[in-house]
C-alpha cells in the first residue's frame, strides 16, 4: 500500500505535535517521506554538493545536539560539532580529548533536510541527514542556553541557510 503525499499532510495536520519519525511509523513510510511532505515553511532540502561546506561550516556554530538512534534507542551529544576530514571512505570526526567522535559514510547520505518544527511546543531546528532508504542516519539540532532559550546566532544562520536553499528551488 503505498501512501500519496495528500495522507501524510493531513496526518501531520491531524497530529501536529507529532514528530516525523512517529508519523513515518505510524504511516509505514520512510521519515524522509514524511519530512518531504511538510510544509514548505518547515523544511527545505539541502542540495547534496552542499554538504561538505555545511559539515566544514557547523562546527563554528557551537555548542548544538547531535543525536543518534538506532533501534528505538537515542543517543544525545551535546557540544561542538566537530571538524572532520575524508579519508578511507569516511568523513572523520576529528576531535581532541573529550567530545563527539566518530566516522561518517557520507557516500550513502541521499538527503540532508532542514526543518523547523516545535517539538513539544518549544521552537525547535535541526539539520536531518538521511540515508538510503529515507531513514534518518543523525540530526544535529541547534543550542539552547541554560533557560532552554535557542542560541539567537544559531537561529539566523540556520534560517539564513534555509533561506538560500528556497531562493535557489525558487
Amino acid at each position: 500500500m503505498s501512501v500519496s503525499v495528500e495522507q501524510i499532510r493531513q496526518h501531520l495536520q491531524a497530529n501536529p505535535a507529532a514528530m516525523p519519525s512517529q508519523i513515518a511509523e505510524e504511516l509505514n513510510i520512510s521519515e524522509f517521506e514524511v519530512v518531504s511532505a511538510l510544509p514548505a515553511e518547515q523544511v527545505a532540502i539541502l542540495p547534496l554538493e552542499q554538504k561538505d561546506a555545511l559539515l566544514e561550516e557547523l562546527p563554528e556554530w557551537g555548542n548544538m545536539t547531535t543525536i543518534v538512534s538506532a533501534s528505538g534507542s537515542i543517543f544525545e551529544f551535546k557540544g561542538s560539532f566537530p571538524k572532520g576530514k575524508y579519508a578511507h571512505g569516511y568523513y572523520n570526526l576529528i576531535t581532541k580529548g573529550d567530545g563527539l567522535h566518530g566516522h561518517l559514510k557520507l557516500d550513502v547520505i541521499s538527503a540532508i533536510a532542514l526543518i523547523s518544527k516545535p517539538f513539544r511546543g518549544t521552537e525547535s531546528h535541526s539539520i536531518n541527514f538521511f540515508g538510503p532508504q529515507g531513514e534518518v542516519v543523525f540530526k544535529v539540532y541547534l543550542g539552547r542556553d541554560k533557560k532552554r532559550v535557542l542560541l539567537p546566532e544559531q537561529v539566523a544562520r540556520f534560517t539564513e541557510l534555509k533561506q538560500s536553499v528556497n531562493s535557489e528551488v525558487a
